[in-house]
Formats: C-alpha cells, structure tokens, sequence
C-alpha cells in the first residue's frame, strides 16, 4: 500500500479535501482532548486545527504534500507506531484502516497508544446500496474482502458505538461514493486515480462505457431518479467510536 500512495497520492490534495459536514462530526468526537496521533492520515485531511495533532504516514508522496503549517508527521505504519503506550489523549484513522496491512494490529497499536477516545471513519460493505455496483459489482467484493467488520473492531476495541455519515451529494471530499449525484464525474479517469478502489479493479473501459452510454441516453437518469432529490444519502459510511 505504500507503494500504491506513492502512485496515486500524486494530485491526492485536489480532489480528496475534507468535507466541511464530515469534518464537523469528527471534530466533535474530538473535542475532549488535548492531543490526538492521527494514522494513516495521509495529506492532513480532517485534522482538528485546534488539537496537537501529530501524524502517522506511511507514503512520502502524501507527506510531501501535507500543508507545512498542519500537525507534526511521522513516517511510519499503523501496525508498528513508534510511540510509548498512552501517548496521546485520542486517536483518529480517516478511511485507512481497510488499507492496512493487519487491521487488527494496527487497531491495537491505536489502543495501546490512547488513554481515551478512538475515533474510526470506515465503509460496512454490508450496505450495498450504491448504483455503481450495479456496473462494477467487483467494487461490493473488494470491498467484503479489505473492509473490517464491526466484529474486528470491537474484538480489538471493546465496545464501540457506530454513527453514521451521510455522504451528501456536492461533497468535495473524493472518496468513492462522493459522486453519487454527479455520475459522470466516474468517466474522469483524474476523479478514478484519487480512489484506490479503481486501482485494485483492475480494467473499467466496458462497465464505464455502458455508464456513459446510459447517461447519454437518459437510461441512467430513468433507473436512479430516486437519488436525484435526495440531499445526503446514506451509503454505509460510518464513524466507529470507542466508548
């Protein structure tokens, strides 16, 4: 995986910004502390500003293009984190966890390095509700084969409480379920490189084709109109928060 970022982390900051909504709802699970070690943060993104924040990367290429005025980084991996047991106040891991090569390692190092709150944003691939799966139904089986379970999360964190995040349909946020309302954003091959998904997939050229063909034809619009009004929707995000 860091070798996979140090690819696709090249242009990472453009189109994988924090959404304003989402950051709310994290900040708040954070507001408590005093100090927060953030893994597998990549460029920065949801960071309290307010926090010491001290960050833990893998990827020189996403480090490079952290903003030199955010947190102190660390290169380093979420299974191995260089730090004393109960170093920091909280924890935080934004969409990474699945990325990691032992979760559940990496999920006890979180542990054993906070003396409070834990604060996990991840995908149930359980809620298979999103229409591209419906062209790449290989997304829903990489994702039931690299996304924990609750079941991982609290055999390593002990009772956790889930919420969940709406994804809403102008996020600026790049993650893979961010266009849900602007499909043919999917067709932009920079869009695709800013999500690891389209990296494990393999070829996309047929399924993307029939998507841009039903979009010209206003097949696409006929068979998901129920998304189009909709403001947020909810597409299995989640934050996995300690008790």
């Amino acid at each position: 995986m860091i070798a996979l970022y140090d690819t696709i982390g090249i242009g990472y900051r453009r189109l994988r910004r924090p959404d304003p909504r989402i950051a709310t709802s994290i900040h708040a699970l954070l507001a408590e502390a005093r100090t927060v070690v953030n893994v597998g943060a990549g460029t920065g993104s949801y960071e309290p500003a307010d926090l010491m924040v001290t960050a833990v990367e893998p990827s020189a290429a996403m480090i490079r293009q952290r903003p030199r005025d955010t947190a102190m980084v660390v290169q380093g991996r979420a299974e191995d984190l260089p730090f004393g047991d109960g170093a920091f106040d909280a924890s935080m891991a934004i969409l990474t966890v699945h990325h990691w090569s032992d979760a559940r390692k990496g999920l006890r190092e979180m542990r054993r390095v906070t003396r409070d709150r834990i604060v996990v944003l991840t995908f149930d691939p359980l809620m298979s509700n999103f229409w591209l799966l419906d062209y790449l139904p290989s997304l829903a089986s990489l994702d039931s084969q690299q996304m924990p379970t609750m079941n991982d999360f609290e055999a390593v964190l002990g009772p956790v409480e889930r919420i969940a995040v709406p994804i809403p349909h102008d996020c600026i946020d790049g993650m893979l379920c961010a266009y849900w309302r602007r499909p043919s954003a999917y067709l932009d091959p920079d869009v695709r490189r800013s999500i690891s998904s389209f990296w494990k997939i393999g070829d996309v050229t047929e399924p993307l084709q029939r998507l841009e063909d039903d979009l010209r034809s206003g097949a696409w619009e006929h068979q998901y109109s129920r998304f189009l009004k909709r403001e947020a929707f909810d597409f299995g995000y989640h934050l996995v928060v300690t008790r």
